[in-house]
C-alpha cells in the first residue's frame, strides 16, 4: 500500500477502466501481463532479459513504482478492465492487468514535466482503451494536485497506431530524434511529441 498520500490519486475510474497504482498484491497480475505480451511489445520496447519476466523482478518493479508514486518522481498506473468479472474492487491478487500508463522522470523546478509511456494487452488493441486511459491520466497530471506543465511522448515512426493515439489527444510533433532508443537489435529513430497544460498554475515565488 502507499504510505504518505501522493499528489496524484492512486486510483482513477473511467467508463471501462480502472487505473490503479496498486499494491504489492498486484505483482502476479503484472508479471502475467508482461509474459503474455512479450512478443507483442518487442518491436517497440527496449530489450529485456529473461529475468525481467519473473515474479521476483515484477514485484520489485511494483515496489519501486509505488515508492516513486509517493515521492512525486513517477506515476505508474496499471489498467484493469472494469467491465469484466474481476474488474470490480477486488483484491489486487484477483485482477487481470491489461495495460500500463507511466508518467516517468517527473521534473519540477523550471521544467514541471514528465515523460509518457504506455502499453496495452494485444487482445485489447483497437477498442479505444488506450485513448481512454491516457485521457484520464493526463487530466490527473494536469490537475491542480499534480500540476505538470508539459508531458512528452516518443514513438517509432513505424508505429502509426501509437502516433494516431497521441494526435487524437492533442499532442504536437516537436521533431525526430535520430537513434533515440536501442530496440530490436538497432538504434531506432523516434518521433517526439508533447502536450502542454493550458491550466498550469505557477508555483508561489515565480
Amino acid at each position: 500500500m502507499l504510505g504518505i498520500a501522493p499528489l496524484a490519486r492512486p486510483e482513477i475510474t473511467t467508463a471501462r477502466l480502472r487505473l490503479v497504482a496498486g499494491d504489492a498484491g498486484i505483482a502476479p497480475a503484472v508479471c502475467e501481463f508482461q509474459r503474455r505480451n512479450r512478443q507483442h511489445f518487442a518491436p517497440w520496447d527496449p530489450p529485456t532479459a529473461d529475468s525481467f519476466y519473473t515474479l521476483e523482478a515484477q514485484a520489485a518493479r511494483v515496489a519501486t513504482g509505488l515508492a516513486a508514486f509517493t515521492n512525486d518522481t513517477a506515476y505508474r498506473y496499471w489498467l484493469i478492465d472494469a467491465t469484466r468479472a474481476g474488474g470490480a474492487r477486488l483484491p489486487s491478487s484477483d485482477v487481470e492487468v491489461i495495460g500500463s500508463l507511466h508518467f516517468s522522470q517527473v521534473s519540477r523546478g523550471a521544467f514541471q514535466s514528465a515523460m509518457l509511456g504506455y502499453a496495452l494487452d494485444e487482445a485489447h488493441v483497437g477498442q479505444g482503451l488506450m485513448t481512454e486511459a491516457i485521457t484520464a491520466g493526463l487530466e490527473e497530471m494536469f490537475s491542480p494536485r499534480v500540476n505538470l506543465h508539459r508531458v512528452q511522448a516518443a514513438y517509432r515512426p513505424e508505429n502509426g497506431r501509437s502516433g494516431r493515439v497521441l494526435e487524437r489527444l492533442g499532442f504536437r510533433r516537436e521533431g525526430l530524434a535520430p537513434e533515440y532508443l536501442y530496440i530490436a537489435g538497432a538504434w531506432r529513430d523516434h518521433v517526439v511529441m508533447s502536450l502542454r497544460n493550458p491550466s498550469f498554475i505557477a508555483p508561489d515565488g515565480w
